[in-house]
């Protein structure tokens, strides 16, 4: 029998398909910067009701990934909903502490163990009684952001929630999407 997860409630807006899945790849790998706003818009016209939020906070990076990307995209997105719901953001206090392949590139198994006790958190303090708001650009198996909600509900922090931007989907649970390489396969005449 599965555990229960450590985060209260998670929320994904989008399915992660073509192309959105476009956009969140190129904002990643080829550092389109430009697509934090467009992604941030969809994410707040999609938005569910935080009013009983006290603390944003974005998925963190490896301190040496964060060197080779120049920016997180969790905290570019958690800085633009932070702003407009007026919530404040700690993008210091959750740390990733290890170093690990992308969790894009390994099994559900290897994602478990890849991630146990790969965040920290600095100073316990703020976060105690807080209940925070998670912010991160793609769901895959839950394991990342689950494992970050422990690590602050271990430090203290009350309820948190999980946002992303986009969830992996089962492509059989999409019947209708039409499978293609390029993100529009209509050719215009």
């Amino acid at each position: 029998m599965e555990r229960p997860p450590s985060y209260t409630r998670a929320w994904t807006l989008y399915p992660y398909t073509s192309p959105l899945q476009d956009a969140i790849r190129l904002l990643k790998y080829q550092s389109k910067v430009s697509l934090v706003t467009p992604l941030a818009d969809l994410m707040l016209t999609a938005l569910p009701r935080l009013d009983h939020i006290d603390l944003i906070i974005p998925v963190p990076l490896h301190h040496e990934r964060l060197c080779q990307r120049e920016f997180n995209q969790a905290l570019l997105l958690a800085d633009r909903i932070g702003r407009h719901l007026n919530i404040a953001i700690s993008y210091t206090n959750l740390v990733r502490t290890t170093a690990a392949p992308p969790q894009t590139t390994l099994s559900r198994k290897s994602r478990l163990k890849n991630l146990r006790h790969a965040f920290a958190v600095r100073r316990p303090a703020p976060l105690i009684n807080k209940r925070i708001l998670l912010i991160d650009d793609v769901f895959t198996t839950g394991t990342t952001v689950n494992e970050c909600a422990k690590t602050l509900r271990r430090a203290g922090s009350a309820d948190v929630f999980v946002l992303t931007l986009a969830r992996t989907m089962d492509q059989h649970l999409i019947p209708d999407r039409i499978h293609s390489s390029t993100p529009y396969p209509f050719s215009s005449p």
